[in-house]
């Protein structure tokens, strides 16, 4: 199976995978959907971050990838729904990165609701 991942400097002796940190794990995020994989740097690009570039590759080589880093990986669904905030970073990332005692599941300070998904995606237009 093809997936779609965000890479920094392709093809050069520099490349880097997009990952996320959340409570102390490293998280590669993994998109069934071109489109949504797109979507996501544009939203990086947002944020100012420097854009990475949507490459297909085979799961099992990102899989495989991950458990040799000791990292994990989760797969983006196509129309993929989040159900906490830490499912609604998989389809929109964070304003900042945030410290890993921030995130407490309910406890959680900065909360990352519909409307922040919104201006985001607002900023895209």
């Amino acid at each position: 199976m093809n997936i779609f991942v965000l890479l920094y400097n392709s093809g050069t002796d520099k490349e880097g995978i997009h990952s996320i940190e959340l409570k102390g794990r490293t998280i590669v995020l993994m998109f069934e959907d071109k489109d949504d994989a797109i979507r996501y740097c544009g939203l990086l690009e947002a944020q100012d971050f420097p854009l990475p570039t949507v490459e297909m590759i085979d799961i099992k080589e990102i899989k495989d990838f991950c458990i040799k880093l000791d990292y994990e990986y989760k797969l983006v669904e196509r129309n993929f729904v989040p159900k906490n905030a830490e499912d609604r970073l998989l389809i929109s990332p964070p304003q900042k990165n945030l410290e890993v005692e921030d995130w407490d599941g309910d406890n959680n300070k900065e909360k990352i609701d519909i409307n922040t998904i919104k201006e985001n995606l607002e900023k895209l237009l």
